[in-house]
């Protein structure tokens, strides 16, 4: 499962980036991104390094206490809201403007997975927001979904059949080549308890596109037919759960402990 998460949030992550490099909001002005990097590092600073450099000269942790107390999250929604800005401006999809700020906030040296029991009892910050903006980034999610893939089941053409095709063959073969050429090739290994047959099922599974997909169409096609037949492709990579559920039993794949 945290292997998956993390090859999830991997996949999103270059899905945003590359809607950040090759589809633009507008005509590009880089300067503005310098706004975004001097967020981050203020918050980083004032409300994250400050703090423990004060508690370090003195016993206790007053100082890191009262700003987690006192000042909660808000200094880091004030620093997203300015590098969201500095995205808008640039030109970048502003859905990017969170990322220089979510090294900032304060975490923990070790992270046991948003889905881990022993993570409900973590108080670093970062943890905190995480597992409070879980629910509502659902339930915007769900919304989006509802928004965005409202499509006639007419709307078919190449682009259904490309975007589909990309999804449930081509994301779950570039898994397995890349994953067999980083765990054997490069000598990097796979997660403990996983094989090469695991691999490919969770290639299976992450062939699933849907949020990110649909987002990416809606920016790099125009309103119409075209943009309509490559959403219908992103919702028929939904095929890929069963696809996965016979690759289990085809390979024997049994849940570890």
């Amino acid at each position: 499962m945290t292997f998956l998460l993390l090859l999830a949030i991997a996949d999103d992550a270059a899905g945003l980036a590359i809607l950040a490099i090759f589809y633009p909001q507008g005509d590009l002005a880089p300067a503005w991104l310098l706004l975004s990097t001097s967020a981050a590092l203020a918050v980083y600073f004032l409300a994250n390094r400050l703090p423990r450099m004060l508690d370090a000269r003195r016993s206790g942790k007053d100082a890191s206490t009262w700003v987690r107390n006192r000042l909660s999250f808000w200094p880091y929604a004030v620093a997203g809201a300015i590098s969201w800005y500095g995205f808008h401006q640039a030109g970048i999809h502003p859905a990017l403007g969170l990322l220089p700020i979510i090294p900032a906030i304060p975490h923990s040296d070790i992270e046991f997975g948003i889905f881990a029991e022993a993570e409900g009892q973590r108080a670093d910050l970062l943890n905190v927001i995480e597992h409070a903006l879980k629910g509502p980034v659902q339930i915007v999610l769900f919304l989006f979904g509802l928004a965005n893939a409202g499509v006639e089941f007419s709307a078919f053409g190449e682009a259904t059949l490309l975007v589909a095709a990309g999804l449930i063959i081509g994301k779950p073969l570039g898994i397995a080549i890349f994953g067999f050429i980083a765990a054997h090739l490069l000598g990097l290994g796979l997660p403990a308890g996983m094989g090469f047959k695991d691999l490919i099922v969770l290639g299976c599974v992450a062939a699933i596109g849907f949020t990110v997909s649909l987002f990416v169409a809606s920016v790099a096609f125009p309103a119409g037919d075209i943009q309509d037949a490559a959403k219908m492709g992103a919702l028929f990579s939904f095929a890929a759960a069963f696809i996965s559920v016979a690759a289990g039993r085809l390979f024997a794949i049994r849940r570890r402990q």
